[in-house]
Parts: structure tokens; sequence; C-alpha cells
């Protein structure tokens, strides 16, 4: 039986037209997060923030800080330690009519939400034929850089990538995360969206052994102002090239981009940006014209979303293929605390793969 959504709570906004029509300003992505969710706070009544210490004190990355100040303990609350309650609640948030945002403070531990997340999140929809939905988003820090050690440093996007029924989003830049969170909070399903937590304070140049500095307000660009989405679904050629496609997404973006300066290759960077749904348009003409593909990510290497996509440029873009496709991902071993930066792939690694590619 449908749960009757209440009359009382308004219609779910349509999105805003294109954002360069809009005044901008600086933001680093924690500041951009925390933007898109005032934004859609003072939008939309029916969106509510939450997680462990995500209310009164702003969330462990301060994502969530002043929302409650602004909006209300009703709308920006603080949880037990239960990610399993903090998904199973978001559930029933969503199918009642609300837009709930879930924070889960670190990737590393959102296990014991996960079968809320895959037995109920994601097929609720299915299971009730189209009666229930649920549209809610659940945030967590992703990744490594940080020396946050084997509890802190996981990047389990695979696990949610294989789970039908849920939409995976890991931006690499303030202006992506600002249009893909409102746009995840706008979306009628379940979505995770993944924050690299090596980019939330300042920007990464694929070199772990230069000082993080604030983000350059150069290099950072500008923020547009109040409502816009960046369609889920959309990758983003941040660098064009000739000789070689390289797919990365996250901080790994930034280590293409780092690998393909350092060795001079012609290399076109695709950010993917959204892993499911998959832009798989944008990966084809790529790599079409480059006859080449190298794939990174930092999760480990067996059963990764590399292998996800290197069969999809296989299944598509054989006939245009001149080298085999090459992932260079994390190692398969536990994240290590004292040799993060060997298990981390660095512009090094990727360099090598595409010299390798190129001249195969």
């Amino acid at each position: 039986m449908a749960i009757d959504h209440d009359p009382t709570l308004p219609a779910a906004p349509a999105t805003s037209a294109d954002p360069s029509a809009t005044p901008t300003r600086s933001m680093t992505m924690i500041e951009a997060i925390r933007d898109a969710l005032a934004v859609m706070m003072a939008r939309d009544e029916r969106v509510v923030s939450f997680g462990e210490d995500a209310g009164f004190f702003g969330g462990v990355f301060r994502c969530t800080e002043g929302l409650q100040q602004e909006f209300g303990k009703h709308r920006s609350f603080d949880t037990p330690i239960s990610e399993s309650g903090i998904v199973g609640a978001a559930v029933g948030m969503a199918a009642y009519g609300l837009r709930p945002v879930a924070e889960i403070q670190f990737a590393d531990y959102m296990y014991p939400g996960y079968d809320q997340i895959v037995s109920e999140a994601a097929r609720l929809r299915s299971r009730s034929a189209g009666e229930l939905t649920a549209p809610l988003v659940i945030r967590m820090p992703v990744g490594g850089g940080i020396r946050g050690g084997q509890t802190h440093s996981q990047s389990p996007e695979a696990l949610f990538t294989h789970v039908a029924g849920l939409k995976t989003v890991i931006p690499s830049n303030p202006i992506d995360a600002k249009g893909l969170l409102i746009a995840a909070v706008e979306d009628p399903d379940p979505v995770i969206f993944l924050e690299p937590k090596r980019l939330y304070n300042g920007p990464f140049d694929g070199h772990h052994d230069r000082p993080i500095q604030p983000w350059s307000r150069h290099e950072l660009g500008s923020v547009p102002e109040g409502h816009y989405t960046i369609p889920l679904g959309t990758a983003d050629v941040v660098r064009t090239g000739a000789e070689v496609t390289v797919l990365a997404y996250g901080t790994l973006r930034f280590i293409a981009e780092a690998a393909a300066e350092e060795t001079g290759i012609d290399a076109e960077i695709i950010d993917l940006r959204t892993l499911l749904p998959l832009d798989v348009d944008a990966i084809t003409t790529s790599v079409t014209k480059t006859g080449r593909c190298v794939i990174i990510h930092e999760a480990t290497r067996t059963s990764g979303f590399g292998a996800e996509l290197s069969a999809q440029v296989q299944e598509r873009c054989f006939d245009y293929l001149e080298a085999p496709v090459t992932r260079v991902t994390g190692y398969d071993t536990p994240y290590p605390v004292g040799l993060e930066w060997v298990y981390f792939p660095g512009p090094d690694r990727v360099g090598d793969a595409l010299k390798k590619v190129v001249h195969y």
C-alpha cells in the first residue's frame, strides 16, 4: 500500500538555466557543498540534512556548518552513531515525501548501512511498482591522500555502481560539486554522492610531495551563486588530445593532468563526474578518435570500476583500438598506513602507462 505524500509540502522545483548567466564567487569544495545544501533547503522545505555530528557541529569536515543555525534543528540535525539507522531513516523520509540528504562521516563507515542502501533505497521503486520512490542523497567523503589510514581512506565506489537502482556521483572541483549535488537532491531516485576529501580544502596538482595550499582563486574559478545544476550522466573533457584517452574521476583527474604535462603526451582527459549513469557517448567519441585508452582510479584493481570502463571501451571501440586498454589503480591490498603514496597512483605510474600505450 502506498504512503500518501503530505499535500502541504511543495512540489519539487524545476531546475535552473545556464549558470553562466548568474553572479559568481570563489569557493572551496566544502563551501560549494554547503552552498548547494543551503540553496536547496531555502528553495524546498522538504530538503533535510543530517548525520553524525552533521547538525550543530557542521560535520567533521564542516560541509554542513551553519545549516542548523539557518534552518533550525528540524531541518539540520545530528543522529546516533548508527549508519544503518541513518540510511533507514532517510529511506522512510523519502518514501513519505521528503528530500533527505544523509551524511556518512567517512565512506569507510558505510558498511553497516549498506544493506539499507541496497535492499531498501535502491529497490523501493521497482518493488512497489512505482508507488513508492526514494529521492534521497547519501553524501560521504572518499579516498586517500590525507594520511587517514586504513579506516579513513577507502574508495568503495564499485560497491555502489554494481547495484541497480542507484546513481553514483563523484565531483573533482567546487563548480561541479555544487551543480551535481543540486541535481542529485532534485533527482527522483537515490544518489550516492562521493566527495574526495583530498580536494575539500585545497588544489591538487598531482604531487604528494608538494604542500597543500588554499585553493588558488584563479585555478578554483568562480562558482555560480544560487541555483544551477549539472545534469547527472554528463562527463567533462578537461583536456583535449589526439594520442590517448584517459578516463578519470575525483582526485585522479589531477593525477592525469600532471602525468600528461610531465610526459608531453597529447592526452585527452575525461573527468567522468558521474559513474552511473555513465556518459558512454563521450567515452566512445574520444577513444574512437585517439585509438588508445588508459583508465585510472585509486580504488583496488580487481573488480574496480576501471574493469567496467575497460569492458565498455572494448565492446564499443574494438575496431579503433591500437593498443590494449590499460588500467592504473590502487593495489589489491588493504590501504597501507605508512606507504600511502606508494599505493596511490601518482604521475610517475600514470605517465609510464601513457608512454607504454602510446608507443605500443
